[in-house]
């Protein structure tokens, strides 16, 4: 144990000297420009194979480069090669100038190699001093324009940034969850989401379509992470803020964050996706989505497409498509026949029931539907309900009464009057797909009545409702929509509260007292 010791002691002793060398180089370099070879030590443990040393490199260089930033001491304009700086006609300032500005070029390079790096730790530590760099940039930019007609950003080192998280490769939740800090800024948002668009064209098109399972994850998680203003004047968080023209700038205009959100959205998916961030898309389109869009009908293409792939997928993107429907007046064809045909047996145990029935309800709940499609919709229902577990039972049976209270025609599949030759055949079609041929007017709710039997008692009850006149006042169906089997079987399995019967008419405060209590006057307990 005592070798082990001795050489955790020692280690920790390197750091710390590995710490103050870093500390000393900067202060040399930053103090006198004759030291200004010193920066090689810096960027070779910059490239270090040893985490600690990579980040203690990260930490000197983010405070070396900032500082020159700030004093100016970087070359501004177009950079000159370093040999033609040395045989130029050049000043001693512009050469260490030139000389400075290509290590700083030098150690962003390797900035940005390292956000592909094994170690979270480096990546992070790599991500913050970019950000730093870009910071500082923005303040002291390195290119020769005139500012009073131009916005002073630092396009080039973000949109590397982003490129680099973009990984093809690398899972970069992580290090995206991070970056969503830095998002936060209204300027960067504006300008990441234009560089994710372009990365994507550029990518996307290079594997010629071909679906990319980890760059489109990255991908969706950073425009996941881009929370959008709702109002202008939430507009006044920026890195960069400009000294003039500030109102012309399309950073600073709500409009133009939208187009760019927007834009960034539809160039991502009209390429084709897995099919399991189809479901991740269409969970949060109708929030996240939709309502930051300046034309959110753009996105009929991909919702009507998402539509008609069928199972889960169509059932989330009824969320989408009502929006589009309620509020931006789509006229989506055969869309009750769609919705019709997504009634099967599977809509029972699919994760996202509960959201569907809620949708479905809302679609049904117009009084100007034709009866025979609200009549098609309750007689479907009731031919899944045979073979539904009890918690979509519990759903179906109120769910197919609100039909009936709402349109009072369909009444006619409870009570059918029938004569005693009528062959006992049901004329009902069940695979027939279009709601208009399947005859559900001429059949009758018999399972329903079959459901009377069922095995649970809370289906049975709810099933017996129908012998009942019904009632104008709909069933609340949100009730029941998140309920599971296990919450079930636990109402199920609890006692029920026993009820107290009155004994007497007054209650006994004593057990000797009491009014007219002849034992009370004769005997005490001593």
């Amino acid at each position: 144990m005592a070798p082990a010791k001795k050489r955790n002691v020692s280690s920790k002793a390197n750091a710390k000297k590995i710490k103050i060398d870093f500390e000393g180089i900067v202060e040399r370099v930053l103090k006198s420009r004759k030291h200004a070879n010193d920066v090689f030590d810096v960027l070779e443990f910059l490239q270090s194979e040893k985490e600690k040393d990579v980040i203690c490199a990260v930490d000197a260089c983010c405070k070396l480069f900032c500082t020159l930033l700030k004093r100016k001491d970087l070359f501004i304009g177009k950079l000159p090669g370093e040999d033609e700086a040395i045989k130029g006609e050049h000043s001693p300032d512009e050469k260490y100038k030139i000389f400075m500005r290509h290590r700083y070029n030098n150690c962003v390079e390797i900035l940005l190699e390292h956000l592909h790096h094994e170690t979270h730790e480096v990546k992070e530590s790599a991500l913050c001093c970019l950000m730093k760099f870009a910071a500082e940039q923005g303040l002291h930019p390195l290119e020769d324009l005139d500012w009073s007609e131009y916005f002073s950003f630092p396009r080039e080192l973000i949109q590397a940034v982003v490129h680099n998280i973009l990984s093809q490769s690398l899972d970069n939740s992580l290090l995206i969850s991070r970056f969503q800090e830095f998002l936060e800024m209204d300027d960067i948002r504006y300008y990441v989401m234009s560089f994710i668009r372009d990365n994507v064209a550029t990518v996307m098109n290079k594997s010629k379509g071909a679906v990319l399972p980890v760059y489109q994850s990255n991908v969706f998680t950073l425009m996941l992470n881009i929370n959008m203003p709702s109002q202008e004047t939430e507009l006044t968080n920026f890195m960069v803020k400009q000294e003039t023209k500030h109102e012309d700038w399309k950073a600073a205009k709500l409009h133009d964050h939208k187009r760019a959100f927007e834009r960034m959205w539809l160039g991502f998916l009209k390429y084709k996706l897995p099919n399991s961030m189809y479901k991740k898309i269409l969970v949060v389109l109708h929030d996240s989505i939709l309502p930051h869009m300046s034309k959110p009908t753009l996105m009929i293409d991909f919702l009507t497409a998402a539509y008609d792939v069928g199972g889960a997928i169509s059932l989330l993107a009824l969320n989408g498509l009502f929006v589009l429907i309620h509020q931006h007046n789509l006229d989506y064809p055969d869309f009750y026949k769609k919705l019709y045909n997504l009634l099967e047996p599977s809509v029972f145990h699919v994760k996202y029931r509960a959201r569907f029935f809620h949708l479905a309800n809302l679609f049904l709940s117009s009084s100007h539907l034709p009866v025979y499609l609200v009549a098609a919709f309750a007689k479907r229902l009731a031919r899944l309900a045979l073979t539904a577990p009890p918690t979509a039972l519990l759903i179906v049976l109120p769910f197919i009464y609100n039909l009936i209270r709402r349109h009072p025609s369909c009444r006619v599949l409870i009570h059918k009057p029938s004569s005693e030759d009528e062959l006992l055949e049901d004329p009902y079609v069940m695979e027939e797909v279009d709601p208009a041929l399947c005859h559900a007017l001429e059949s009758s709710l018999w399972e329903i009545k079959t459901l009377q039997k069922h095995y649970h008692p809370d289906v049975a009850k709810a099933a017996m409702l129908i012998n009942t006149p019904m009632t104008e006042q709909e069933d609340d169906i949100s009730e029941v929509l998140e309920i599971t089997s296990y919450e079930l079987m636990e109402r199920d399995l609890k006692p029920t509260e026993s009820k107290s019967f009155p004994l007497e008419f007054e209650t006994a405060a004593h057990l000797l007292e009491g009014r007219g209590e002849v034992l009370g006057r004769h005997f005490c307990l001593a």
